[in-house]
């Protein structure tokens, strides 16, 4: 029996986008509805029919990251990806804020979207861990998604979680970029350019050190990746 096709819903505002966004995709062996005006769009994310939200940021009516958040207040696991101008990491860091599991700068190539897309729906329902982790004093917590330091705490994205759960699983080596796109991410190409580990570690480390008195927790090996520092 074949596999019943990914729903995906695409909001954007230009029609020639939209258009060969949805064209891209039923090509590519999805279901892809599309909607131009950012209130409808969120409406029809919220209805549940989707595995994967494709947000423009600019639009009419609701901007997408309002419709991010109000994703994740409503559907914490809806699957979403952002779209931003190029270049803008002020767009990247706030769409990763609203939760967005990933993003395609514009103008993209076909193949850089199909990555994100796909690399999204693979790990989509599929975080690495629920635990409790406790180290260096902080007490990270997979089903709240809060890390927890005596009386202080912080709010934790599932995909912040999940790198903390793969770095102690692994805290004995170095564990590189490509390795964590891999098996964080899902990407199939751990080569393809994206700043999006680059993104999560910077928010997730001045979290880190807000509750750890300024400590790093999690060292940068240049030119090889990223360690747990041993917890004393």
């Amino acid at each position: 029996m074949n596999q019943p096709k990914a729903r995906i819903l695409v909001v954007e505002d230009d029609p020639a986008i939209l258009k060969g966004l949805c064209d891209v995709l039923v090509f590519n062996g999805y279901d892809a509805d599309g909607v131009a005006d950012g209130t409808e769009g969120c409406a029809s994310a919220l209805s549940g029919r989707y595995d994967l939200v494709v947000l423009d940021v600019m639009l009419p009516g609701m901007d997408g990251f309002s419709i991010c958040r109000e994703i994740r207040r409503q559907r914490p696991v809806q699957p979403v990806i952002i779209l931003t101008a190029k270049g803008s990491e002020d767009d990247v860091v706030t769409g990763f804020t609203a939760g967005a599991d990933d993003y395609v700068s514009k103008p993209f190539s076909l193949r850089e979207l199909m990555v994100r897309v796909e690399a999204v729906l693979r790990r989509s329902g599929k975080p690495l861990g629920d635990e409790q982790i406790r180290y260096a004093d902080i007490r990270f917590d997979g089903l709240n998604l809060q890390a927890v330091c005596g009386d202080r705490s912080e709010a934790l994205t599932r995909r912040e979680m999940d790198i903390v759960v793969y770095l102690f699983r692994h805290r004995e080596r170095i564990v590189s970029k490509a390795e964590l796109l891999t098996e964080v991410w899902h990407y199939k190409d751990p080569g393809v350019e994206t700043r999006t580990v680059d993104i999560h570690m910077l928010k997730l480390r001045k979290k880190i050190a807000s509750l750890a008195d300024g400590r790093v927790l999690i060292q940068t090996v240049r030119g090889e990746g990223y360690r747990l520092e041993p917890a004393h």
